[in-house]
């Protein structure tokens, strides 16, 4: 059982356009309406495949209503936190060309009680189970420690912890000494104050964050496929994609394909880069299923090559779900 944690989870709405232009009036030509938020996205994916998985979830207002319903109907087994506020919405615009456009609301802010019963439902979720993972932003106040709350009230349930967050949240579920995190490159070059320009400029990196505390590191390089770090191995895995759809949750279907062999790391790399590949070619926010998965077509590479430039280099804004 993998138990994912969703302190801002959302209703998100992809909208496919020809072209995005401003100013214009637009007609769509598809639309997609799913649970949202990093953790609901490894959740997802992991049920895809025939995985168990829980999402742990504050929910109110008529968006929590919804998003239960999507929960249900995508056959995800949910965990709910009543809070007052509601849940937030999310706009996706996805062109043809792979472009994404997204619009985050801020989601609603959490009372003290409402932020302590979601670390208790989730440490209680956690009991038994292989991995508790916290992925996506805080609620708008909500304080960094929840998440070393989170990563410790697991670790004593008897579970393993993965954080996939960014910023002052990263750099503080550090100290409590997660057992993987999985940055993105802006993220980790954000984090460890870093220009990331080439493949050993990652792995530097990623060792910068295990002697801050991380037990492992799974970056996701988008084109670049994925790196993993820990204090004894390090590999890179690719699977190019010639006709990206959308890029949205790649990154938690990179996570979840780790998750599913991380007894394994290279095989769990494999299966990570697999799910991430997938999910690019595919539309809106939609992830993969086991047809849509080619893991004997990913490259490994257990010497990585430092020189290797990455495709782009990293952006200093980061944008979370």
């Amino acid at each position: 059982m993998i138990v994912t944690v969703t302190p801002n989870p959302s209703v998100d709405l992809a909208l496919l356009v020809d072209r995005l232009v401003r100013g214009e009036v637009l007609r769509t030509s598809g639309h997609q309406r799913d649970a949202g938020g990093k953790g609901i996205n490894v959740s997802r994916a992991l049920h895809a495949n025939g995985h168990p998985t829980t999402a742990v979830v504050p929910v109110g207002g008529s968006e929590g209503e919804l998003l239960l319903r999507l929960l249900e109907a995508s056959g995800v087994q949910a965990v709910t936190v009543p809070i007052l506020g509601s849940v937030r919405s999310n706009i996706t615009i996805a062109e043809p060309d792979g472009t994404v456009t997204k619009l985050n609301e801020p989601g609603p802010e959490l009372h003290p009680d409402e932020l302590q019963a979601l670390v208790n439902r989730s440490i209680a979720a956690a009991a038994g189970a292989a991995w508790l993972v916290v992925s996506g932003s805080l609620p708008p106040g909500a304080p960094t420690s929840l998440l070393t709350e989170l990563i410790q009230g697991g670790r004593a349930a008897g579970a393993r912890t993965a954080i996939d967050t960014s910023g002052a949240p990263l750099n503080a579920a550090l100290t409590a000494a997660p057992d993987l995190i999985k940055p993105n490159a802006e993220e980790l070059a954000e984090s460890t104050g870093r220009t990331l320009t080439s493949i050993g400029d990652v792995i530097d990196a990623a060792h910068e964050l295990l002697d801050w505390g991380a037990g492992a590191v799974l970056a996701s390089l988008g084109p670049d496929g994925a790196l993993y770090v820990d204090r004894s191995f390090e590999a890179h895995a690719e699977l190019v994609v010639t006709h990206p759809r959308s890029t949205v949750g790649a990154g938690d279907a990179t996570l979840a394909g780790f998750l599913t062999a991380s007894d394994r790391p290279l095989e769990a790399l494999r299966a990570a880069v697999a799910f991430g590949a997938a999910a690019v070619q595919l539309p809106g926010s939609q992830l993969p299923g086991p047809t849509d998965l080619q893991p004997d077509a990913v490259v490994l590479d257990e010497q990585p090559e430092r020189t290797r430039r990455l495709a782009g280099a990293p952006r200093p804004a980061v944008s979370r779900q």
